[in-house]
């Protein structure tokens, strides 16, 4: 991909660059480490899993009341929410989020969940300038960034031409299937609002995420009356027919352009060795950066299960004389998350500007592809980009999980500079 710059954003980003109460925020970042560490280590002591966000989305209330922001609180889906606002706005307003509903603002997002159990959450353990524990880089390295966005911000006096909402979202890992993103922009009141989203996602400074990988789950599942192993063996087992049916999967050829993939991540079924099953189950994620691929694969898994249950129950027969006919098999296959495939125009303002921003600091970013917050806005038209929050991370969604936070402050100033760019232009 050839990249787009512009002359104008390189204009701004100077300016906002040359502030001095923008100046005073780099010097904040540079000088109040330690301060992000601490942050550090009490998020990533805090269990969010999919579903139970409830305790961190409380810290981060707690941190923004202590940071000043406006109109602090957990909106209806579980997302942690305050607001700094702009120069150019009115805080005397009578709608529910503390703001006129015409008045624009912008979105910076870390999500709070992991993909973690609980139990599998305790204090990170500190070597040097590393951290190690599950979900320190994804996405507790995000959640510190967007804390020490809103606090150099108001430490240094910064003020945005127009408001910016900050937002520690649930939702975004497994099957959350990003709920709380969706509710930002379908039932939140500040969903007519939001003009542009930084999402921060994970660490690092070497990627921009332009292009939403789209995915669809399902969950298959295949019935039938079960039975002993030798007294009912002329009964179809429903782990032997799910099986069948993911080997005919096994045997599609997907394409190479547009990218797509299926897996079975999970499969269960049965309760003994010579017990016939009842059910089982699998659930399948099905990717790509089409949507029409997403639909072909979907018809695919449809007809390779069904396949496999004709097969099945037409091999029962007649029941002899003594013998009555047995149940046949029964298959159920529900959608358990969906996320929308879409791509940012490469003369998006919000690229613009983060392309000056990197030739600005020095930093060397490519266009990537993936499955994240900001897939919902995107899909809606609206402008954003997920990036990451500086520093080194690896062993993502694994228990060796960890974050190295040397030069955190260079992501911090690029996010920094991104947001004052995005409020000028939404003047």
């Amino acid at each position: 991909m050839q990249e787009t710059y512009s002359t104008s954003a390189f204009h701004t980003v100077s300016q906002l660059a040359g502030l001095t109460a923008v100046h005073r925020a780099f010097q904040w970042f540079h000088l109040q480490e330690p301060k992000l560490r601490e942050w550090h280590r009490q998020v990533a002591s805090i269990p969010a899993p999919p579903f139970g966000e409830q305790a961190r989305a409380q810290w981060m209330v707690e941190q923004f009341t202590a940071l000043g922001l406006e109109n602090v609180h957990i909106d209806a889906c579980g997302n942690a929410l305050g607001s700094i606002y702009g120069a150019h706005s009115h805080s005397n307003s009578p709608s529910v989020d503390g703001a006129s509903p015409f008045r624009p603002c912008t979105l910076l997002s870390a999500h709070l969940d992991t993909v973690f159990p609980a139990d599998a959450i305790g204090i990170p353990v500190e070597e040097g300038s590393r951290l190690l524990g599950p979900g320190v880089s994804d996405n507790c390295a995000g959640i510190v960034a967007l804390l020490a966005t809103a606090a150099a911000m108001q430490s240094a006096g910064v003020q945005p031409a127009t408001d910016i909402l900050f937002a520690g979202n649930v939702g975004e890992e497994g099957e959350g299937n990003l709920r709380g993103m969706r509710y930002l922009f379908t039932e939140s009141p500040a969903a007519a609002r939001i003009r542009s989203v930084i999402v921060l996602d994970g660490a690092g400074t070497d990627s921009i995420v332009i292009q939403a990988l789209g995915s669809k789950r399902f969950n298959v599942v295949i019935t039938g009356p079960g039975g002993h192993s030798w007294i009912d063996a002329r009964i179809p087992n429903p782990i032997l027919v799910l099986s069948n049916a993911l080997a005919a999967l096994g045997k599609i050829k997907l394409p190479g352009s547009p990218r797509t993939t299926w897996n079975v991540g999970h499969i269960e079924g049965g309760t003994a060795i010579n017990a016939i099953p009842q059910s089982a189950q699998a659930r399948i994620d099905t990717r790509s950066t089409d949507a029409s691929m997403l639909l072909s694969l979907e018809r695919e898994i449809f007809h390779a299960v069904e396949q496999a249950i004709c097969e099945a129950n037409s091999s029962l027969g007649p029941a002899s004389a003594n013998e009555q006919k047995s149940p046949a098999l029964r298959f159920q296959i529900e959608t358990i998350g969906e996320r929308p495939a879409a791509t940012l125009d490469d003369d998006a303002g919000i690229l613009l500007a983060l392309r000056a921003i990197d030739r600005h600091l020095g930093i060397h970013s490519q266009p990537r592809i993936a499955s994240t917050d900001a897939n919902i806005p995107l899909s809606l038209g609206i402008e954003a980009v997920s990036i990451g929050s500086g520093g080194r991370g690896g062993g993502v969604h694994t228990r060796q999980e960890w974050f190295d936070a040397a030069g955190r402050d260079l992501a911090l100033r690029r996010i920094l500079l991104l947001l004052l760019a995005l409020a000028q232009a939404e003047i």
